[in-house]
């Protein structure tokens, strides 16, 4: 039969298909983690996206609610601006008829109808004295 052939020396390394076994689980996991990376770089993007679309919100929120509060002052002072008109405005009227009432309070006097004394204590009632 036939006779082997003594071996000459040792294999070194594990040959070509323990290098392409080897190749294809090197690359297999690159491709995994380099996923796992892409997958978690994806995330952070998007949670930093939503704080950011959120803060936009949180800030548009606290806009309006600033410019509610500065048109509720506006409204407050025009209300105190109109009252302060109507109550000027009152005046002037209210003014006329203390004088009409006070030439009254002359004539009664003048015609003698009220005294001295009375005529004083009238007119100190009118003035608010």
């Amino acid at each position: 039969m036939f006779r082997r052939r003594p071996v000459v020396g040792q294999r070194r390394g594990p040959g070509l298909l323990g290098m392409a076994a080897r190749t294809a689980v090197v690359a297999g996991t690159a491709t995994a983690v380099s996923k796992g990376v892409s997958s978690s770089m994806d995330k952070a993007a998007m949670n930093k996206q939503q704080q950011g679309a959120q803060n936009a919100a949180n800030q548009s929120q606290a806009e309006l609610e600033q410019l509610k509060a500065q048109l509720t002052a506006m409204q407050a002072q025009q209300l105190q601006t109109d009252q302060a008109q109507a109550t000027t405005a009152a005046a002037p009227s209210a003014q006329p008829d203390l004088i009409a009432q006070l030439q009254q309070l002359t004539q009664l006097k003048q015609s003698g109808a009220l005294s001295e004394d009375e005529f004083q204590a009238a007119k100190a009632k009118l003035l608010g004295n």
